[in-house]
């Protein structure tokens, strides 16, 4: 067990003794500053009395002769900006110091704030800049994508990782952001993929970058799910993402997929003037807070007979994706505020397109998927409860679904 040590207080009241400022507490050349050099090199002669086995200038013990060798110099950038110690070294070349390590040149911790701050979206210059503002500590563009960069293994083991076999609920959508790519920047689609476990939790299973949209590729993703250990998804929430139903129901046959209904509203206004929009948002809503089908149905006819003659792309799209729309009438209320809408993922993506929005482009797929992994890090942080009415839901799930075994 550690014991730890009181300073005593008249050590203080001398260290104290000419502080008038927080600038000689904290300052460049201040008293911690100071501090943390005498004390990090009085340990590493510690060290080195313990690797000879002799103190500073007592007869040689050890049986091969080595001694003291003067001493090397070291700037090390940390939280205090950068700090110059002096090294001790010995005639062999076997001293390893544990405080300091051989080629450190950042203090424990200073890597962490480095990806901190690039997860927040900073980009590498800003990063330089403000660790600079903040510490005092100069800092290279290729230090601070080396440190980046140590991320890629995390990305790849989070990607690969196994997930639960059962999500009742699936939303996936995308972002679409400029990456370089063989010598030009073109726009990519990023793909998300939330699932709700039986938890009523939030995990981001994962995301995928693809140049297009299409069955092809949502039947990778799709699949990759499966051999991840994703037996069974009970529901999944898209936004058109044109390919995706056939996919899902291609590896998941029992899936029902549910187009978001906050996305089909959304779509429908953009063709109807600000004026009318409030009115036709009404009469919509008529159709998807029906209780059944056959009201539903009922419904959309009197909306096409009140506003086909101003609007006929409206009805159009809603008969168009009727499919997609009516799983949604197969579930209480509890279920019904959960699936409908993809606002679970849409703001992830909101977060996401913050970090981007003062990138131009990213360098590359690596440097894209690396920023994102680390933002999606941080906000999941966040999610510390379940979903609201998650109970209620998980038991009309259990009824409704209890030949795919929520208890397997």
């Amino acid at each position: 067990m550690t014991v730890s040590k009181t300073i005593p207080t008249e050590l203080l009241d001398t260290l104290l003794s000419g502080y008038q400022k927080p600038e000689d507490l904290i300052g460049e050349n201040g008293l911690l500053k100071q501090l943390t050099k005498a004390l990090v090199e009085r340990a590493l002669e510690a060290e080195m009395t313990e690797h000879l086995g002799h103190a500073k200038h007592e007869p040689v013990t050890n049986a091969v002769g080595n001694t003291r060798n003067g001493k090397s110099r070291k700037t090390l950038k940390g939280d205090f900006g950068e700090l110059p110690l002096e090294i001790p070294r010995d005639r062999h070349g076997s001293f390893e110091p544990q405080i300091i390590t051989k080629h450190q040149s950042r203090w424990t911790g200073f890597d962490d704030k480095i990806i901190s701050l690039y997860a927040r979206g900073l980009t590498v210059r800003e990063i330089q800049s403000h660790l600079e503002e903040l510490y005092g500590a100069e800092v290279s563009p290729s230090l601070i994508s080396s440190v980046t960069d140590a991320v890629a293994d995390e990305v790849k083991a989070w990607q690969s990782r196994p997930l639960e076999p059962i999500y009742p609920i699936v939303y996936l959508d995308c972002i679409h952001v400029k990456v370089r790519d063989t010598g030009a920047v073109r726009v990519k689609a990023v793909y998300l993929a939330i699932g709700i476990n039986l938890n009523g939790e939030k995990e981001v299973l994962g995301l995928w970058i693809a140049q297009t949209e299409g069955v092809k590729f949502w039947l990778q993703v799709v699949t990759e799910m499966k051999n991840r250990g994703v037996q069974d998804m009970f529901i999944a929430c898209v936004d058109g993402l044109k390919g995706f139903p056939e996919a899902i129901e291609t590896v998941y046959p029992q899936t029902a997929v549910q187009l978001c209904i906050v996305h089909l509203v959304r779509n429908s206004l953009n063709y109807v003037s600000w004026k009318m929009r409030k009115q036709v948002a009404d009469d919509l809503k008529r159709i998807y807070q029906s209780a059944t089908v056959a009201e539903a149905e009922q419904k959309l006819e009197e909306f096409e007979t009140q506003w086909n003659d101003a609007y006929p792309s409206i009805a159009q799209i809603w008969r168009r994706n009727w499919d997609r729309i009516i799983p949604f009438f197969d579930y209480p209320p509890e279920i019904r505020r959960i699936i409908y809408t993809t606002n679970a993922i849409e703001s992830v993506n909101m977060s996401l397109r913050k970090i981007t929005k003062n990138r131009g482009s990213f360098p590359s797929d690596e440097a894209l998927s690396k920023l994102f992994y680390l933002a999606l890090m941080n906000i999941s942080k966040k999610w510390t409860m379940p979903l609201q009415d998650w109970k209620a839901a998980l038991n009309r799930f259990s009824i409704q679904f209890d030949d795919r075994t929520l208890n397997r």
